[in-house]
């Protein structure tokens, strides 16, 4: 299959059942909203190694917030509900509670699943925190130096999925990166998704294993073009360089729009193949061949 000129390879991308949480963040301007969004997602990009993969999944005018200031979408995904409940914890605590301005609403209240947010955060308060009902919802107003810190008690955890995944081939460094820049502001207009590695990118893709016995996950030498030659390989052989785009969503349908206009906006002359990360179907249940999810493209 081809994309105007660039192969879009007969393969898929693996991903993997994960749960996770969502929270509206709220802050008085754009730049201590930009400052909150940037600490509460820092050190989230893969649970391999990180506590969750966090990121922002979309920017709120003031008119679509509940105290009708600035606010962002942030999405935290973990393999289960305990650890999205320790990540969301401890990075309300130290990221949100910690940065001028901002207050902290959960984003699925008709979640059953619960987990801890205000009633873990309020013993800051040392016993001047003070609950309120608002809207039918209970929050935390804990004292800080800048007035207060309004926190929801309690976030919703729901079902998503992890590890959504395309592969960019560029001719040069500049051609992959480029691309791979097209793509992530194309994902990002795809409601319920986030990408959460660095620039939402991965250079450092990886296959499940390693020789060294304490790695869970290693690189993944068939993606590596210094390594073209000594090692089979999965390039293109006009690639000189490749990224990867990792996508985590609410569902199936999320994670396969937001490949599709992923790589829709990622080919190019200068994109030879976009390919996609598996581990041979055994380690996700979910399996996203790039053929189907391009068929309406």
């Amino acid at each position: 299959m081809f994309l105007h000129t660039t192969l879009i390879v007969d393969t898929f991308a693996e991903a993997f059942r994960l749960r996770f949480a969502r929270l509206l963040v709220t802050a008085h301007d754009a730049y201590w909203l930009d400052a909150a969004l940037r600490a509460v997602t820092g050190y989230g990009t893969s649970v391999i190694g990180c506590d969750a993969e966090v990121g922002t999944e979309r920017l709120l005018d003031a008119g679509d917030t509940p105290d009708g200031r600035p606010g962002g979408l942030v999405s935290l995904f973990a393999f289960s509900t305990e650890a999205v409940g320790k990540a969301v914890a401890n990075r309300v605590a130290q990221c949100l509670l910690t940065c001028p301005t901002t207050a902290v609403f959960d984003a699925m209240p008709a979640e059953q699943e619960r987990i801890a947010v205000g009633s873990h955060v309020r013993f800051f308060g040392d016993g001047h925190e003070k609950t309120k009902v608002i809207f039918g919802r209970r929050f935390w107003r804990v004292p800080v130096m800048d007035g207060e810190f309004l926190v929801e008690e309690t976030a919703g955890v729901a079902k998503g999925i992890g590890g959504g995944n395309f592969i960019v081939q560029g001719r040069s460094l500049d051609a992959a990166l480029d691309a791979a820049r097209r793509a992530v502001e194309a994902v990002a207009a795809v409601p319920g998704t986030i990408t959460p590695f660095p620039g939402g990118v991965v250079r450092s893709g990886s296959k499940v294993g390693s020789r060294y016995e304490l790695l869970r996950a290693s690189t993944n030498e068939a993606f590596c073009p210094g390594l073209m030659g000594r090692e089979p390989t999965s390039l293109h052989p006009d690639a000189a360089c490749c990224l990867e785009i990792v996508i985590d969503g609410v569902d199936e349908q999320a994670v396969a729009a937001a490949m599709a206009a992923g790589i829709r906006a990622a080919v190019g002359p200068d994109v030879p193949a976009i390919s996609a990360g598996n581990y041979g179907g055994k380690l996700g249940a979910f399996h996203f061949h790039l053929h189907q999810v391009m068929k309406p493209a």
